[in-house]
């Protein structure tokens, strides 16, 4: 889009009178009092809060070609990208807006303003991702990390950028463990409370499934305490935060009731023997937490109740935990005894609590009646 070299007061003059709307005139007072003043703060601030009213979006191109370009390298460059991002959301398609984006990173591509050029590099990836172009995408979050790898520093919103743009190429390839880890690492970097209820619905639900269908998650704890969970209730999704909740407790019953949303969702309806796998796992850690730390012998028979897997699958079973670290012990093919030693800590619901302050009152127990049997010990002894 071409503009017309005109000076700047005038610029501004028509763009007030001709363009914007009433309620947003007085911005362009106050853009060219700061501007014949330079105090490029002030101004920067002021365009800020202009680009974020949804009226502003008409003249959000115009004015960053015609009027922000022009004192560009005095201002923050940072806030100058933010501007620049805005402005290419009103582009007419994605190929005007990777063109417009590319500019701009190639215009804050300087060693004194990297966290801007990585700023703007991701958001070339967005654009990238939007084309279907995954090399290009890649190709330009890798350069993003590598210099943010260099930074002691950097604002949150450059991070939660990168989070954002970096989990949805990792949803699109499907790779479900890399997406999971960087959208948390995202929604850390965020108020949640700031995000739309159609985005973090969005969340949930691809985390949910990320969750599920994850090769190397088996603990589900960061997600199950995390506010972004809770949009899913009370809508057409609020079993799949069900299903969580299921998994992480191993609860088989309540599993089986939830089973028939399966078809709803292809992924989850196809992986269906890994999802199995996953829960009769769970189901086993679940059996050995139960269980005070002196009493973790179980025998084959205990783990096929537990689990409900086939007889032939439970020493199968076993050495996949053994194997993924979700418990440590061993194994007694003769005896047909599992002896557990330790057990991968999880999140605990409401029920899960409830037996361990069982456990915790019988081992209360059992210390006052050692204490009970020593002190009669010694006063026998005196």
């Amino acid at each position: 889009m071409d503009l017309d070299p005109k000076p700047i007061p005038e610029f501004l003059a028509q763009q007030r009178d001709e363009v914007a709307p009433p309620n947003l005139q007085s911005f362009f007072l106050e853009f060219e009092d700061f501007w014949e003043r330079r105090l490029w703060h002030q101004l920067t601030e002021a365009l800020l809060n202009f680009y974020e009213n949804p009226e502003s979006a008409p003249q959000r191109i115009p004015i960053y070609k015609h009027f922000v370009l022009s004192f560009s390298d005095k201002i923050n460059q940072l806030k100058f990208v933010t501007l620049g991002l805005s402005a290419a959301r009103e582009s007419k398609d994605n190929d005007e807006a990777l063109e417009f984006l590319t500019t701009i990173a190639t215009k804050v591509n300087k060693p004194a303003s990297k966290d801007a050029y990585v700023y703007a590099t991701v958001e070339v990836a967005r654009v990238k991702l939007l084309l279907g172009d995954m090399e290009g995408a890649r190709k330009a979050l890798d350069e993003a990390e590598k210099n943010l790898e260099t930074f002691d520093s950097v604002e949150s919103v450059v991070h939660a950028s990168f989070y954002r743009v970096n989990a949805d190429y990792y949803n699109a390839k499907l790779e479900f463990a890399a997406y999971y880890k960087n959208a948390l690492l995202y929604l850390a970097c965020v108020n949640v409370a700031d995000l739309s209820q159609k985005e973090q619905q969005e969340r949930a639900y691809n985390l949910a499934i990320a969750a599920l269908l994850g090769e190397s998650i088996y603990n589900f704890g960061e997600l199950l305490l995390h506010p972004i969970l809770d949009s899913l209730k009370e809508t057409e999704h609020s079993w799949l935060r069900d299903l969580l909740f299921a998994f992480n407790a191993g609860n088989l019953t309540r599993f089986h009731g939830l089973s028939g949303h399966l078809s709803k969702q292809p992924l989850l309806q196809g992986r269906s023997s890994f999802l199995r796998e996953k829960l009769c796992l769970s189901a086993l850690t679940e059996a050995v937490f139960r269980r005070p730390p002196h009493d973790r012998a179980l025998s084959f028979a205990t783990i096929l109740e537990e689990t409900q897997v086939f007889p032939e699958e439970v020493e199968h079973l076993l050495m996949r935990a053994l194997s993924l670290g979700l418990v440590r012990g061993s194994i007694d093919q003769v005896a047909e005894v599992a002896r557990i030693s330790w057990v991968q800590p999880k999140v605990l619901d409401k029920e899960q609590i409830e037996n361990m302050k069982q456990r915790l009152m019988e081992w209360d127990g059992s210390v006052n009646k050692l204490g009970n049997w020593m002190e009669s010990r010694l006063v026998a002894g005196a």
